[in-house]
């Protein structure tokens, strides 16, 4: 992939698989804008990386689940970069919780942000993607969204919903000379994941084929394919980033 002078939106770019993303769209010449949410320092340090690469990189601080901010976020990156070519939808959130405790703010947080977010960036990018007859989408869903998990019966939802909405897009603008996909990573090494006990890493390694977790960096090498020109007969599809635990 080369991807010199493109321009590319990460949303919840700050930090872990979002980052990593940038930050390798950057390698490849991108023009890079990391949206988040809260944590100005981390977004920043994100920021400088990414231009450390030789490349311009714009934040936006906002809620994707707020059609509002993300107005700003593209009118934003068009000024700042003339151009939109790529977005990846990787801003999402968990509020866990057993089916029969979930309170619905638990399952209205996550369907808006992870899902609803993912439909208001995805149609503010479709305009200039078809004006300019090119353009990649990609959508961080999860092998939760596959599979299920206990107490994420509302990520789960949402992350599956994405899957759904993606094929849907693929299809209304394949002939547009853009494409849609879906990435699902497996358990990956973040700061979420960082936070669990040894023992239910343990655990969870078991579940691994390939025994071990995923880094952050082999998610976003996936991607940086999927937002390239060499993917552009690819399009509709859903690559799990899972160390084998969700193959068939």
């Amino acid at each position: 992939m080369t991807a010199d002078g493109r321009g590319a939106i990460v949303t919840g770019g700050g930090r872990g698989i979002g980052r990593a993303v940038a930050l390798r769209l950057a390698k490849e010449g991108a023009n890079v804008a990391i949206s988040y949410r809260s944590n100005d320092e981390s977004a920043e340090e994100a920021a400088e990386e990414v231009r450390a690469a030789g490349v311009k990189c714009e934040v936006f601080k906002g809620d994707v689940a707020a059609p509002e901010d993300v107005k700003a976020l593209f009118d934003g990156v068009v000024e700042a970069f003339g151009r939109i070519d790529i977005l990846v939808n990787n801003a999402g959130l968990t509020r866990d919780n057993l089916m029969m405790r979930m309170k619905e703010e638990e399952f209205d947080d996550v369907i808006s942000t992870n899902l609803k977010g993912t439909y208001l960036c995805t149609r503010a990018a479709l305009r200039p993607m078809v004006r300019a007859r090119w353009g990649r989408i990609v959508n961080i869903s999860s092998v939760v969204g596959l599979v299920g998990n206990p107490g994420q019966a509302n990520y789960a939802a949402s992350k599956a919903g994405i899957i759904g909405f993606t094929k849907s897009v693929a299809r209304e603008v394949a002939q547009r000379g853009i494409t849609a996909n879906v990435v699902a990573p497996g358990y990956v090494e973040t700061e979420l994941t960082g936070s669990l006990p040894e023992k239910v890493k343990d655990q969870i390694r078991d579940q691994v084929p390939a025994g071990r977790f995923g880094e952050a960096e082999e998610v976003a090498e996936v991607v940086a394919f999927l937002a390239g020109d060499g993917a552009g007969y690819v399009t509709g599809q859903t690559l799990a980033v899972d160390g084998g635990m969700t193959m068939q």
